[in-house]
């Protein structure tokens, strides 16, 4: 058995570091949250230069071919500096994974050999202000129209909506069928019919609503047939699920090491935090929990690329139809627990801090609103147990 990176993984990952240092970190100093869609953009094509947007995009259309430890690796690096140059890539991802699964040829030479360069940026617009965790029961509606579908309802909490160029948005063209009837549709930022609108969160992510009133959409805009919108969705979030845990293990060690550095420097009672015995229990419990994460994470991705190959080699009908679901327990698995350590981890570390731990300002205060809301996107922690408990029983 053997737990170590290959060499082009140990690469990838040391390419990305020196990108975060170089880079990304300059321009996350120009603020907590993206304003600007010109920092969003030389955000992402930088990434994108680097090869890591390529690994969200199979190798016929510039990519390096999906890869779900490869995105990990990426997504673990980045959020140890950069919550923001995360979400731009997990976006990009979320956004173009449908077309790279079920896209039409048109499609994908459209929008995923720019994606794989990092020169468009995506939304994954899903969420509803009746329908977050029921995803059935999402009730924007497209009706065909000759050679269009006429889209018209709301969605909420699209990350990086009103920085990108195109939204892949999931509407139902036969409500009757319920999540049978859900279809899915890539849109051009700018169509008639989007309407825009920000969104305060607690954490400097930037959400927005898209209101879409009789939004034309061209029918070579539908992203595989008419009901394929639930298999996108599953397969969708059956491979990014893994790498949110990746991005809460970064949070979880930049918290750590900021903890650990303060405890080694500050003093109190005539000697460093680090000497007394609290601190030591909090700062080794943490370091045991991000490991215990980082194997989780690392395993759920190795078993989706592999399950993914396989199902390749052996495919008689399309990517959609043949994709792999057998490692979704392990992906569940990974994605709560990692986001419920990291809000464990970071809220140990404002501890370690005291007072200047809740000061804004402070790395660990940000760390620490950060944390919470990947418990709740892409399926919350409540959704991963049930999940994980349905995967179980069926071994009985």
């Amino acid at each position: 058995m053997r737990f170590e990176f290959t060499e082009e993984e140990i690469m990838l990952r040391d390419q990305i570091r020196r990108l975060t240092r170089e880079k990304i970190a300059p321009l996350s100093e120009k603020g907590e949250e993206i304003e600007s869609p010109e920092i969003a953009r030389q955000m992402i094509k930088v990434i994108g230069e680097q090869g890591a947007c390529g690994l969200m995009v199979p190798e016929e259309y510039g990519g390096v071919g999906v890869s779900a430890v490869g995105l990990c690796i990426v997504r673990e690096e980045l959020s140890k500096v950069s919550s923001q140059a995360d979400l731009l890539v997990a976006e990009l991802g979320l956004a173009s994974y449908g077309i790279t699964i079920a896209g039409s040829p048109f499609q994908k030479q459209k929008y995923l050999t720019r994606a794989a360069k990092g020169e468009v940026l995506g939304s994954f617009a899903l969420t509803e202000p009746n329908a977050g965790s029921d995803v059935a029961a999402i009730s924007t509606r497209a009706l065909r129209d000759g050679d269009y579908y006429v889209l018209n309802g709301e969605k909420v909490y699209a990350s990086a909506a009103g920085l990108a160029d195109f939204y892949l948005i999931l509407a139902k063209t036969d409500p009757s069928k319920r999540r049978k009837g859900i279809s899915a549709f890539v849109v051009d930022a700018g169509t008639p019919g989007v309407h825009i609108s920000k969104m305060e969160m607690m954490a400097g992510i930037p959400e927005y609503s898209i209101t879409l009133e009789d939004c034309k959409v061209p029918v070579e805009q539908l992203v595989g047939a008419e009901g394929d919108g639930w298999n996108i969705i599953f397969a969708t979030l059956g491979t990014f699920r893994a790498t949110v845990g990746a991005a809460m293990l970064g949070l979880a060690q930049a918290a750590y090491e900021e903890a650990m550095k303060y405890a080694i420097h500050r003093e109190a009672f005539g000697k460093p935090l680090s000497a007394f015995q609290a601190t030591q229990f909090k700062l080794a419990d943490m370091a045991v929990e991000i490991e215990a994460a980082r194997w989780l994470i690392y395993r759920a991705a190795h078993l989706r690329d592999e399950g993914s190959r396989l199902s390749a080699l052996s495919a008689t009908a399309d990517s959609l139809k043949t994709f792999d679901h057998s490692h979704i327990k392990y992906v569940s698995m990974a994605k709560l627990f990692a986001t419920e350590m990291a809000c464990r981890v970071a809220d140990q570390a404002v501890q370690i801090h005291g007072g200047s731990g809740v000061t804004r300002g402070v790395k660990v205060e940000r760390l620490y609103r950060e944390a919470r809301m990947p418990r709740i996107y892409e399926g919350t922690s409540e959704i991963q147990r049930l999940t994980i408990f349905r995967e179980l029983a069926k071994e009985f």
